[in-house]
C-alpha cells in the first residue's frame, strides 16, 4: 500500500510540474504611450500571440510625464516589466549603463535597421545596442485645407510665403492663424525651434558641429531660429501665453485655427477629432531652391529588462518587433509613427504619406538637444524649452537666449569649453 501511495504521490507531483511547464509565459511591457493601449490590445498583441503560442503579452503604460520616474522606481525595486519601451538617446543610455537594459547585439534581427536608426539606442561609440528601434516622428505643420481654400491660400514653401499666409489669415479674422501656446514650454522648442531650426543649422552638419565644439549656440545659425519664433507671437491668438498643449490641439481640431505647428504623432488623434480635411507642409526654407532639412526624429524603441525571468520569450518578442509584419501593423495602425526597419511599408493614411514623402525631398536630422547635450546640468533640452517660449513672448532677445544656452552648456560639456 505504501509503495502504491508513493507512486501516486510522485505521479501527482510530476503532473503538477508538467502543467506548470506548460503554462504560458507572460511578458509585461512598460511604456509611456498610454494612448496606444487599444492598438496594443487589439492589433499588436493578438498578432504576436497568434504566431507565438505559449507567450502572452501585457501592455502596462504609465502617464508620459510620469514614465521615467515610475520606471526607475520599478527597476530599483525589481518590479519592472520584462520589456522596456525606450526613449531615444540619453534616458535609455542611462538605463543601460545602470545595468537595467540588456545588450541586444547578438540578435540577428538588429541587422534589419540602419546605423542611423540604431544610433538612438547605442553607446556613444556604437559598440553596444540596447533597444530595438520602432519608429520615428517627423516635424512640420498641419493645416486646415478648407480654411486655405476659403481664403485662397497656397501652401507656403519659403518663409516669406509662410508669413504672408499668416498675415492674410489674421487680416481675414475668421481663424486664429496658428495654434500654439507657450504655457507648457516644450512645444515652443519641439514644434518651434527644432521644427524650423534644421533649415538654419543645416541639419546633421550643424548638430554634429555643435557636439564637436566647432559651432556655438551664439552662432548666427543657432540664434536666427529664435528671431523667427519671435515673429510667431503676432499670429498665435489672444492669450497664447496661458495656452496649454491640449488647448492648442482643441483649437485646431475644432476648426478655430488654420495652422498647427506639429509633429506627425498628432495624426491619429487629429483624424478622429477634426471633421475637416487636413494637409501638411514642411518647415519653410529661407529662399526658394534652398536645401530643405526635416527633423525626422528617432522617437521610440523597445528593449529587454536585464533582470527579466523570461529572456528567451522577451527576445522572441523583440525579434518580432524587428519584422516586416510589425512594421506594417504599427505604421498603419498608428499613422505618423514611421517604422525604422529596412522593410518597406505601404502607408494608407494620406497625411502620414505627406509627412514621410519629405524624406525623399529633404535631408533628415534629429532634434539638436537629444544626443549627449542633455545629460549634464543645466540640461540643454529643458533650457531650450524656456528659451524658445521666451523668444516667442519677447521677454529676452534672441542673442541673449543664445548666450544663456551657450554659457550653460560650457559649464559641463568639455568640447564647448
Amino acid at each position: 500500500m505504501k509503495s502504491k501511495f508513493m507512486l501516486a504521490a510522485l505521479a501527482g507531483t510530476a503532473l503538477v510540474a508538467t502543467s506548470a511547464l506548460a503554462e504560458d509565459v507572460t511578458l509585461t511591457v512598460e511604456s509611456w504611450r498610454n494612448d496606444d493601449l487599444t492598438l496594443w490590445q487589439d492589433k499588436i498583441i493578438p498578432a504576436f500571440e497568434a504566431a507565438h503560442p505559449g507567450i502572452k503579452v501585457k501592455f502596462t503604460p504609465s502617464a508620459p510625464t510620469e514614465y521615467n520616474a515610475v520606471l526607475n522606481s520599478k527597476l530599483d525595486a525589481g518590479s519592472a516589466g520584462d520589456l522596456i519601451t525606450c526613449r531615444p538617446f540619453d534616458a535609455s543610455l542611462a538605463l543601460y549603463e545602470a545595468g537595467h537594459l540588456a545588450a541586444l547585439d547578438d540578435m540577428d534581427a538588429m541587422s534589419n535597421f540602419s546605423d542611423v536608426a540604431k544610433s538612438a539606442w547605442q553607446t556613444d561609440d556604437g559598440s553596444a545596442s540596447f533597444c530595438v528601434p520602432m519608429a520615428s516622428v517627423i516635424h512640420g505643420f498641419i493645416y486646415n485645407k478648407e480654411a486655405f481654400e476659403e481664403l485662397g491660400l497656397e501652401v507656403p514653401a519659403t518663409e516669406d510665403e509662410f508669413f504672408a499666409a499668416l498675415e492674410k489669415i489674421k487680416e481675414d479674422g475668421t481663424y486664429i492663424p496658428m495654434a500654439m501656446g507657450t504655457n507648457d514650454q516644450w512645444e515652443a522648442a519641439t514644434m518651434g525651434y527644432n521644427n524650423i531650426g534644421p533649415n538654419y543649422w543645416k541639419g546633421e552638419e550643424g548638430r554634429k558641429a555643435l557636439l564637436a565644439g566647432e559651432q556655438k549656440l551664439t552662432d548666427e545659425q543657432w540664434v536666427a531660429p529664435f528671431e523667427t519664433l519671435a515673429k510667431w507671437a503676432d499670429y498665435l491668438g489672444d492669450g497664447y501665453e496661458a495656452q496649454t498643449y491640449p488647448d492648442s490641439q482643441n483649437l485646431f481640431t475644432l476648426g478655430r485655427a488654420a495652422i498647427y505647428p506639429a509633429g506627425s504623432w498628432e495624426i491619429s488623434g487629429f483624424n478622429t477629432q477634426a471633421d475637416f480635411e487636413m494637409g501638411a507642409f514642411k518647415a519653410p526654407v529661407k529662399s526658394a531652391g534652398d536645401t530643405c532639412y526635416i527633423s525626422d526624429h528617432t522617437d521610440i524603441g523597445i528593449g529587454m529588462n536585464a533582470s527579466t525571468e523570461h529572456p528567451e520569450a522577451a527576445k522572441a518578442f523583440l525579434t518580432w518587433v524587428a519584422s516586416p509584419e510589425f512594421a506594417d501593423i504599427f505604421g498603419n495602425a498608428l499613422p505618423g509613427f514611421f517604422p525604422l526597419s529596412n522593410a518597406p511599408v505601404e502607408l494608407d493614411d494620406p497625411l502620414a504619406k505627406e509627412f514621410v514623402s519629405w524624406r525623399g525631398e529633404c535631408e533628415s536630422t534629429i532634434r539638436s538637444t537629444y544626443q549627449i547635450l542633455s545629460r549634464g546640468t543645466p540640461n540643454l533640452e529643458n533650457e531650450t524649452w524656456g528659451a524658445s517660449a521666451a523668444a516667442i513672448k519677447g521677454t529676452e532677445t534672441p542673442e541673449a537666449l543664445g548666450a544663456k544656452l551657450q554659457s550653460g552648456l560650457e559649464t559641463w560639456y568639455e568640447p564647448q569649453q
